[in-house]
């Protein structure tokens, strides 16, 4: 880089994304394949850091350079995975949710603000059917997963991988401070494709719509004495204590599923 000033910069940014438990000292040798005593120096802009060097930190910590060095241009930046069927799973959709979580966890200072359109997925593993359904549903009817053509639903073909990783993101995000903002749709969602899938004949049995519907009052119970409490608890555990939580209702616009974490007063969109 040009200077020792945005050297030294550069470096600061990526200690902000670190984790507090990690060395920056550490992950920097350990990237450039460089002493601790040769990344010290370049954290301190005492040696130039190399392009090449620049790149791999890069592409590691997922950081444009155009933005992080305000080139003017018309581009806007972003990373993510497509979900083609080649190469996405839904097991590694939930995999990479549980690393988010535990990222966000990992932080002595955090805070997540969940924006929703849909019921966030971890309240679904807090009863196992009504997150055996929504998993069906997506692999089926919104990923169009072709072995799933002509399957019916019922609660027995849930994966146990599916509902181990589900169970692990609900444990994570019940230890991180959150603020949820929902609207009147959240729980529409979820009755619409119950009533789609009713309608369309793809239950196996009919006693697994009551059990649905059962279970979906539960959960909007259990949501309800979370915000009264104003913290997490496991619905079946229901003396635990988790992290603080506030829930509003939004009236005004139904928005996306947006994630805000604060994380050591540093917010991160996803």
């Amino acid at each position: 880089m040009g200077s020792a000033d945005s050297q030294q910069v550069f470096f600061q940014h990526i200690k902000a994304l670190l984790p507090s438990h990690l060395s920056m000292v550490d992950e920097v040798a350990d990237i450039l394949n460089i002493s601790n005593d040769s990344a010290y120096r370049r954290i301190r802009g005492e040696k130039p850091i190399t392009l090449e060097e620049v790149k791999k930190l890069c592409i590691h910590y997922k950081i444009s350079l155009d933005q992080f060095m305000h080139l003017n241009s018309d581009s806007v930046v972003f990373t993510g995975k497509l979900a083609d069927r080649t190469n996405f799973s839904f097991e590694l959709y939930l995999q990479d949710f549980l690393h988010h979580m535990q990222t966000i966890n990992s932080f002595e200072e955090k805070e997540m603000y969940y924006w929703v359109k849909d019921v966030p997925i971890f309240y679904y593993y807090q009863f196992p059917e009504l997150a055996a359904f929504k998993c069906f549903f997506w692999m089926k009817t919104v990923l169009e997963y072709p072995e799933y053509n002509k399957n019916k639903f019922n609660f027995s073909g849930f994966d146990d991988n599916l509902l181990k990783a589900g169970e692990e993101i609900l444990e994570t995000y019940n230890n991180i401070p959150s603020t949820e903002i929902w609207n009147v749709d959240n729980i529409n969602t979820y009755i619409q494709q119950i009533e789609y899938y009713k309608d369309t004949n793809v239950f196996a049995s009919k006693n697994d719509i009551i059990t649905l519907y059962e279970c979906l009052e539960k959960m909007v119970d259990h949501i309800e004495e979370q915000a009264e409490a104003g913290y997490k608890f496991n619905s079946n555990a229901k003396g635990s204590k988790g992290a603080p939580v506030k829930i509003y209702v939004n009236e005004f616009i139904i928005g996306d599923n947006t994630v805000v974490a604060v994380l050591n007063k540093k917010p991160i969109v996803f």
